[in-house]
């Protein structure tokens, strides 16, 4: 059994959570069913993955089976990808009555916030960070565009009929 703590890679994960957590507020501020949780759990579960691939190649990186072993750090982030995808389908809703669709911009958030946690454990701390903060700007800000645009776009829908 195996007991070192990787101090580096739970301050990674840590970090994650935290960024996750900053995006997911805003969901949660916008009353979305995936908020705060849900992408601080999203963003650190990538992270983690991406750190546990990471150590498997190292593992078997220098063992007999070095030969019949072929290390593919893409697939891990595609089934990082899948996983996240099936989560945010989750969130999408389809409402009849009013023929609209719901929830995908948390779908995107959530598969934005599993990059982000990608991007800290291959240590692009920086781009994760300004990249948190272009999406919460996104959010936020063109969340209160996309509402004003909608506002113009029932009145103008209004003086047809």
């Amino acid at each position: 059994m195996n007991f070192d703590v990787h101090i580096l890679d739970i301050i990674k994960v840590i970090y994650s959570i935290f960024l996750g957590g900053l995006i997911g507020l805003e969901r949660e501020l916008a009353g979305k069913p995936a908020g705060l949780r849900t992408h601080m759990l999203v963003a650190g579960a990538a992270t983690l993955l991406v750190i546990l691939g990471d150590t498997i190649v190292a593992r078997f990186d220098s063992s007999p089976y070095l030969d019949t072993i072929m290390a593919d750090p893409i697939r891990i982030m595609e089934a990082i990808i899948t996983g996240i995808s099936f989560l945010g389908a989750g969130t999408i809703i389809f409402k009849s009555q009013k023929e609209s669709i719901e929830g995908l911009t948390t779908a995107a958030s959530i598969l934005f916030g599993s990059g982000i946690g990608m991007a800290v454990a291959l240590d692009q701390f920086g781009m994760a960070s300004v990249l948190t903060v272009v999406v919460i700007i996104v959010l936020f800000g063109l969340g209160f565009v996309e509402r004003k645009i909608n506002g113009i776009k029932q009145r103008y829908i209004g003086k047809d009929e």
